[in-house]
């Protein structure tokens, strides 16, 4: 069973969407559990003081260091421990299968202007972002890792071959999807899809994810497009 942590000052942001979906189901098959931890159990004042100002001045609030190590010692969390910080490294799909694979994962949620920085250089082993843009907190992103970690657990996915045709299991995108009805305002799905020749429908589907990969990386295609597809 993986073990996931979550230290936050909002505990109540986890409630609704670990109960809904593959992160709910994964917990009911004893496949994940999770232990959401409230920072302000670990201070010692009676507001609860999770922030202070920052050292030589300045803007914000700076959240305190150690609140941050006393919950993460009270679970004796083993590596990895990830701070959710604009300063890290860019969250993969390489990360998600690496956390899947393991037995704990404790993910750390700032809140306001930083983190004091003796929690990245001293108790976090990675510090890691979902991109180049801010949070208001880091629990959207907690979340984020949660799920795309949790939906690789063996079992979590009633449908495996999914998850392993999803965009970045192997390498690049993956091709567009269609479905029902064949021609929807005029617009086709694809002939080759209804040819009924599988070879040729997997020779689509490589190329196609070849193509969205490169214009992806040469930054075009979607952006210019106008379009945006969920997976």
């Amino acid at each position: 069973m993986l073990r996931i942590s979550i230290v936050t000052i909002f505990p109540e942001f986890f409630a609704a969407p670990l109960a809904l979906s593959i992160p709910a189901r994964a917990a009911a098959a004893g496949l994940v559990r999770y232990d959401i931890v409230d920072l302000r159990d670990f201070t010692h004042d009676r507001h609860r003081t999770v922030d202070d100002y920052p050292f030589g001045g300045g803007p914000g609030m700076v959240m305190k260091p150690e609140p941050f190590f006393e919950a993460v010692e009270s679970l004796g969390a083993s590596p990895p421990v990830i701070l959710l910080s604009a300063r890290g490294r860019q969250f993969a799909h390489s990360d998600a299968v690496r956390y899947a694979s393991g037995k704990s994962v404790t993910l750390l949620c700032g809140h306001y202007k930083d983190v004091d920085q003796r929690v990245a250089d001293h108790l976090a082993t990675e510090e890691v972002s979902l991109g180049e843009f801010i949070l208001s907190g880091g629990e959207p992103a907690a979340l984020a890792i949660l799920d795309a970690t949790v939906r690789l657990l063996p079992g979590a996915m009633s449908d495996a071959e999914s998850a392993r045709t999803d965009s970045f299991w192997d390498v690049g995108l993956s091709a567009p999807s269609y479905t029902r009805p064949a021609e929807y305002k005029g617009i086709k799905v694809p002939d080759v899809l209804l040819s009924g020749d599988h070879k040729r429908i997997i020779e689509w589907r490589r190329a196609e994810g070849e193509r969205l990969t490169r214009e992806r990386e040469s930054g075009i295609g979607n952006r210019e497009s106008g379009t945006n597809h969920a997976e």
